[in-house]
């Protein structure tokens, strides 16, 4: 049994992991979590003596194999939360993160077990993120962010960094989803910002968008 606060910052440190190279800053935690560095440095070094990562003094962190399933378990709970809200109580995508945050923290293992029954083994949850199954183990795709393609790439939208509300209904607005196409028409090389294309319309987009949205080519 861990904490909520516990299995906040495993879940944080295994996401940053999957961005960084390497050991992740205690710093990058805190500004995830919305925390002071102080704070993450105490938490961390708590973790650490729980056996659920490894930390170095100025160096950083790493989950270690009990903490990795930790987070894992935690994540699934989540992501499995998020397509019952949407799936079955008619939860917009937008809507269902914070709530799902809350579910997350449940312990029976049973019950998160009947509910990946119940909604038939997704693989997937609403943002396009893989559902561990109960062994932990995630599915891996092949995608890019759209900040990566060149002018003339198309290809799917198959999920989203930002899961915030104003990002999730910033999309709605321009009629962009999970299985959206969409092609780069032009790439500004000072800014980054992109003319892309979704079904007949086109429009710009800022860096940051492009930065939140991952295709498959």
């Amino acid at each position: 049994m861990y904490t909520l606060a516990e299995e906040n910052y495993l879940k944080a440190i295994f996401h940053l992991q999957q961005e960084v190279k390497g050991e992740v800053p205690t710093n990058a935690i805190a500004e995830t979590l919305k925390t002071k560095a102080s704070s993450a440095t105490d938490m961390v070094q708590k973790l650490a003596d729980k056996k659920l990562l490894q930390y170095r003094k100025y160096k950083g962190t790493r989950l270690s194999k009990e903490g990795e399933k930790v987070a894992v378990k935690v994540i699934r709970k989540h992501r499995l939360w998020e397509v019952f809200l949407v799936e079955k109580l008619n939860f917009h995508w937008d809507e269902v993160h914070d709530i799902a945050e809350q579910l997350e923290h449940i312990q029976s293992d049973e019950l998160v077990n009947r509910l990946d029954a119940f909604l038939d083994h997704p693989d997937y949850d609403p943002h396009g993120d893989p559902i561990p199954d109960k062994n932990g183990n995630i599915k891996s795709a092949e995608k890019k962010l759209l900040s990566e393609l060149k002018k003339g790439n198309e290809g799917v939208l198959v999920g989203v960094r930002e899961t915030s509300a104003d990002f999730l209904q910033f999309l709605d607005k321009r009629k962009i989803s999970i299985g959206t196409k969409i092609k780069v028409l032009g790439k500004e090389f000072f800014d980054g910002s992109m003319v892309i294309q979704v079904q007949r319309e086109q429009f710009f987009i800022s860096k940051k968008i492009a930065e939140n949205l991952y295709i498959q080519i």
